[in-house]
Parts: structure tokens; C-alpha cells; sequence
């Protein structure tokens, strides 16, 4: 499929797949989203200073670089699983430089270490954050009560419909632990109830610039 770098609304930039007009991050603001869906409504909300964190499509990397970024600003430890069954080509990641986005300096760095790290290998990025990256389907992710936090960043379910059903739901509610949520960008009445049927207590909130709405789940039990 093609795949081509645009702008979005932000000024930072994102990966279009053309035969589905799909994105990787929203067209009205790549970073702008990251921040509001996973780290307002997820990180910050946990109110956690440990924190074990899945991501389902690492994609770009975007949402682990603003991670690690907030993470050492709030003197936070991270964990971080990112699991992608298709990796973005480096080639793509000079383009993207999220990094010019987020303030420069040593982040470009950083940002470079985590796509060149190897999969299937927990690797020490920084003394407060450790990331391992995971190739292989969503489907076969395994355990239990392993994570506090999920980011659930996959392609919507207009293109990939699979990936929001309740078979997904339900392997996301096994391995996180009690407390643990679930945060997405996605707030379709059909996902907002797969979740709820697997145990998820689902909110609705306000989405990121573009979107009314987006939802957040908790495991209660």
C-alpha cells in the first residue's frame, strides 16, 4: 500500500496510507492528539509515579517519545511495551523528527535510539524509562495483570475492524492489572460496548481538536 508523509494541523507531521485514507495520527494535529488522548487523559490520570505501560500499534514512536518526555519532566519510572506487527521505516522516521516538535536537543537522539533498538529486548533508554518492543500480531499478546496502563493507538475500525471487537477487549482487560486503564482516541458505540462486555467501565470524554469524543476504560474487578 502507499504510504506517503503529510502535515497535519499541529505542524508536526503524520503517515497517510492512501487506499485507506487512514492515518497514523490525526490530520488536525499529530502531537496535539498524543498529548490529549495518552498522556492527559491516561498518564496524568493514573496518578502513578511507577508505571508499567502497553502500547498496541507503536507505529511512529510519537506516543513513546512524549511518554519518556513527560516522564522525565514529573520524575516518573517508566516501563514501556510497544507491540507493532509492521514497523515504520527508518527512512520515515527522519522525515517525521518529532523531535523538532517537542523542543530538539538531546530528544532527537533519543527518538533515533528507540527505532533502532532491537525487537524482543528490554532496552535502558534513560535511568527512568526502559522499553521493549514487541513484533508480532496484537492477538498474541499473552499474561495477566501486567500493566497499569494501555494505549490503545491501533488503526480505526473503519479500515480494521478486527481490532475493536471483544476477543481484543478482553485480552486487554486480562493483562492489565486492577485499576489498570485503557485509553483510545476511538469513541464508537460499538467499541464503547465490546468493552463494557469484558468487564471495562467505560467514560466518555472529550476529545483531542477534531473529535468530540474519545473513551477511557477502567478495570474495576
Amino acid at each position: 500500500m502507499r504510504r506517503r508523509i503529510i502535515g497535519t494541523g499541529d505542524g508536526s507531521k503524520t503517515i497517510q496510507i492512501e487506499e485507506w485514507d487512514e492515518q497514523y495520527h490525526s490530520k488536525h494535529g499529530a502531537v496535539q492528539e498524543a498529548y490529549h488522548v495518552f498522556i492527559e487523559k491516561g498518564l496524568l490520570h493514573l496518578g502513578r509515579k511507577h508505571v508499567h505501560i502497553l502500547e498496541i500499534g507503536f507505529g511512529t514512536g510519537l506516543n513513546a517519545i512524549i511518554t519518556f518526555l513527560e516522564a522525565q519532566k514529573r520524575n516518573l519510572t517508566v516501563a514501556y511495551t510497544g507491540v507493532e506487527r509492521f514497523p515504520v521505516k527508518m527512512e520515515e522516521i527522519h522525515q517525521l523528527d518529532y523531535s523538532s516538535n517537542l523542543g530538539g536537543g538531546d530528544l532527537k537522539n533519543v527518538f533515533e535510539k528507540i527505532h533502532r533498538t532491537p525487537w524482543e529486548k528490554e532496552v535502558v533508554l534513560a535511568a527512568h524509562f526502559v522499553l521493549e518492543k514487541q513484533k508480532k500480531d496484537f492477538c498474541e499478546i499473552s499474561g495477566s495483570d501486567l500493566f497499569n496502563l494501555v494505549y490503545f493507538d491501533a488503526f480505526g475500525p473503519r479500515v480494521q475492524p478486527e481490532l475493536w471487537t471483544e476477543k481484543m477487549f478482553g485480552i486487554m482487560h486480562r493483562i492489565l492489572q486492577k485499576e489498570g486503564i485503557l485509553v483510545t482516541y476511538c469513541a464508537k458505540g460499538s467499541v464503547r460496548r465490546a468493552m463494557q462486555k469484558v468487564g471495562f467501565r467505560v467514560e466518555r470524554l472529550e476529545g483531542p481538536p477534531g473529535k468530540r469524543e474519545m473513551l477511557r476504560a477502567i478495570k474495576t474487578g
